[in-house]
């Protein structure tokens, strides 16, 4: 009778105890309005909740490889595919399949392997000052070289990420001396030593500081959307210029996510990138942060739409990991602060 009664109360015990609420934990690079309120209207129609780390790309993937298999994170969430393929050959990442997915993620913008899927697109362009500057002067990379723009260029550091990815395109076109000749010829031409960030380069075309710079689009995009009407300003005496569009195209990257090797929520995690890589998502991040759809669709916002059509150059974004230390090196080999 006691052992019954034993029985009993565990049998209790057990039913009374609370099921595990469901949840992902998110290391996000990015640091967007735009996405915690995606992420809010996930969690309100699946009932998943999001829990959000945010921190560097380079201090996130540090922390996934000393956390290890014990790591409490189900997804790494950064803005550039060499970071990605960084994480991925780290084996911190888990190849992953879904039907939807594959249908939504283009093969270019995404890892072969399914360890990780691009959900954004943003292009770095040619950002001029239309007074001074006349779009047929304006072609591709390589003429940014030229002598002819000596003390008129702008730039942002050798730290950045976008830059190294520019130059890893690059290598991937050509070989090391004419990537490191173009890089040195850049250098030579900037107007001041790098230093601030897109929005800062932005800025100083407007203030008369120099005529052209390299910056992705969104920048543009934020600053002309801005509450703040000095940088709407800035956002307005400033051009956009796609270059090489009568060859490879412009030089575009990814903000992309994967599944770490340690998720112990894998079909939850896997819901979320499918849930983000959703057309209604893809217009909100589109209109919000004036980032391109997977699609390359400039219909999706008014702001893409202004900035026009353009030819992409997707076939590189795969290497742009593999070819991140030899740009990072011929960064250094010039001089490139």
């Amino acid at each position: 009778m006691k052992r019954f009664a034993r029985l009993l109360l565990l049998l209790g015990l057990v039913t009374a105890a609370p099921a595990r609420s469901a949840e992902i934990n998110l290391y996000s690079h990015r640091h967007y309005e735009v996405d915690k309120a995606v992420f809010a209207e996930f969690t309100a129609q699946t009932g998943i909740r999001v829990n959000v780390v945010q921190a560097s790309a380079d201090q996130l993937i540090e922390r996934l490889r000393s956390e290890g298999a014990g790591s409490p994170a189900d997804l790494l969430l950064t803005v550039d595919a060499g970071r990605l393929q960084r994480a991925k050959d780290a084996g911190l990442l888990q190849p992953t399949s879904s039907a939807t997915l594959d249908a939504r993620v283009p093969a270019s913008l995404r890892d072969p392997d399914g360890h990780w899927h691009g959900i954004t697109v943003r292009a770095r362009v040619i950002v001029y000052a239309p007074d001074r500057v006349k779009p047929s002067e304006l072609s591709t990379y390589a003429d940014l070289a030229d002598p002819k723009w000596r003390g008129r260029l702008l730039a942002t550091s050798a730290g950045s990420v976008y830059n190294q990815s520019l130059v890893a395109s690059l290598l991937g076109k050509t070989d090391r001396d004419t990537t490191l000749a173009w890089t040195r010829g850049v250098l030579a031409n900037l107007a001041r030593r790098p230093q601030g960030g897109d929005r800062d380069q932005a800025r100083a075309i407007a203030a008369g500081l120099a005529d052209v710079a390299i910056v992705n689009t969104y920048y543009i995009g934020l600053l002309r959307a801005s509450e703040d009407p000095k940088d709407r300003a800035v956002g307005e005496k400033v051009a956009v210029f796609f270059p090489d569009q009568d060859g490879a195209g412009a030089h575009v990257n990814v903000s992309g996510i994967g599944v770490t090797r340690s998720s112990r929520n894998r079909a939850e995690a896997i819901r979320f990138i499918e849930y983000l890589t959703s057309p209604e998502v893809q217009t909100r991040f589109a209109t919000a942060n004036h980032e391109y759809p997977l699609s390359l669709d400039t219909k999706a916002s008014p702001m893409l739409e202004a900035f026009g059509p353009f030819k992409a150059d997707t076939a590189s974004i795969r290497r742009l990991g593999e070819l991140n230390a030899g740009a990072v090196e011929i960064l250094g080999a010039v001089g490139w602060p």
